[in-house]
């Protein structure tokens, strides 16, 4: 998979791409990511790629042309599956979506700044837009490395243990229950029997009830479909 990232401060985006599993997608080569400095595509010598908005009001608005140059010389080089803008009125982002993210090939990811990008480049250039919760960041940039991260983890060959992505967290809309590791008595506080008896079954049905009851105490929303 190939991700490419145009920013107006890619510096943000150098540590979680160089560390832990991400790190180790990229070196087995799963998985390049490319940060792009928008300002290589500003319209003039000073590095200009936002101006203030038309009609008035605070804050300055990314511009056209330095995006839309950006968008188009990276894409004559191999097409984009999908073109993502990371912005607070994008779509909430969620494991079915990084499920499906996962599958493509090549994507461009955009990072917004100040009050955003020219509507007209999101009206004719961005395929998918993406907010990763209901709050306002400095910029797109940590969204970016939240869903490089979720969508990575899940290509083939990426986790030691490839079914592992398989019991997380939302993967069937349910959290994921209780796990315990040595010693089994720590404190007087005990393992559940269930899971020191090597009955694979049972323990598959304990891990389903707790999941279940997990779910319906802390995220009963997500069972609100079912």
């Amino acid at each position: 998979m190939n991700i490419h990232i145009i920013s107006v401060v890619p510096e943000l985006l150098e540590s979680p791409f160089a560390h832990s599993i991400m790190k180790r997608a990229a070196d087995k080569g799963l998985l390049q990511v490319t940060v792009h400095h928008l300002r290589k595509w500003a319209i003039n010598e000073y590095g200009t790629i936002d101006d203030y908005a038309f009609g008035g009001g605070a804050g300055m608005v990314m511009m056209c042309e330095p995006l839309v140059k950006a968008i188009e010389e990276l894409s004559a080089a191999a097409p984009f599956d999908e073109i993502i803008f990371f912005t607070p009125d994008g779509k909430r982002f969620d494991q079915p979506t990084a499920n499906e993210l996962s599958l493509k090939e090549n994507m461009l990811f955009i990072c917004g700044h100040y009050k955003g990008i020219d509507q007209r480049v999101r009206d004719h250039f961005i395929t998918r837009e993406i907010s990763i919760g209901d709050y306002v960041l400095s910029g797109g940039e940590l969204a970016a490395a939240v869903v490089v991260d979720a969508v990575g983890r899940l290509i083939p060959g990426v986790l030691n243990d490839e079914t592992s992505a398989l019991f997380d967290s939302f993967q069937d809309n349910l959290l994921a229950p209780p796990v315990y590791t040595r010693p089994e008595v720590f404190r007087d506080w005990k393992v559940p029997d269930v899971l020191l008896s090597g009955d694979h079954k049972r323990i598959e049905e304990w891990r389903y009830e707790q999941a279940l009851k997990r779910t319906q105490e802390k995220r009963p929303d997500l069972l609100e479909g079912e």
